[in-house]
């Protein structure tokens, strides 16, 4: 069984949306943080050799960006990884190695991760997120946590993702104030008596 880890960037207020989409004002609100020590980071976090779960917008907004990036290990790692793809329009995908989930969403996330394979890593896609959680096909969630509030814009959690639980496997900050939260999901969610301290 392969492992599923969702990796996201996010503000403190918990947007994860992204300059390019729709009319959201915040342009590269990442990037006056980037460091070479959150770069190390982050790939670290991809765990070397992995493939790629992707809603549609994001294989299309990265389609146009990393087939012309300069070579880096972040490129070629993402452009060598095997793409599943969340898509109504399958014959429009050409950025690959790139395979078709299916027209059953869920039953197509169960049958790539039952395969022998690297590790699968969704990226971009808060709908996918919530379906992944719902579903119990969520390993873990690799927060990559600025230190902004945005105020707006479309959020990791969505109104309606089931409640649950996660244990927190590490931490690192970067110089810039960036947090990597890795967890794994621990189940449903653990509730306890008013007054019990933390």
């Amino acid at each position: 069984m392969r492992n599923l880890k969702i990796m996201e960037h996010i503000s403190l207020d918990g947007v994860i949306q992204a300059s390019g989409e729709d009319d959201f004002p915040y342009a590269d609100w990442t990037v006056p943080y980037r460091t070479s020590a959150g770069r190390d980071a982050l790939m670290a976090g991809h765990g070397g050799h992995f493939d790629l779960l992707l809603g549609r917008r994001t294989y299309d907004m990265w389609s146009a960006f990393w087939p012309k990036a300069p070579g880096s290990a972040m490129a070629d790692g993402l452009n060598a990884a095997t793409k599943y793809v969340a898509t109504h329009r399958p014959e429009s995908l050409e950025w690959g190695p790139c395979e078709w989930l299916g027209p059953d969403l869920v039953e197509g996330i169960r049958r790539i991760k039952s395969q022998a394979g690297p590790g699968l890593i969704l990226w971009g896609s808060s709908t996918l997120t919530s379906t992944l959680l719902e579903q119990g096909l969520a390993d873990e969630i690799l927060l990559i946590v600025y230190p902004v509030l945005l105020g707006t814009g479309k959020r990791l959690f969505a109104e309606g993702t089931p409640p649950c639980s996660f244990e927190l496997v590490n931490t690192k900050a970067t110089p810039s104030g960036v947090n990597l939260c890795a967890y794994k999901v621990a189940g449903p969610l653990k509730t306890g008596q008013p007054g019990e301290a933390a």
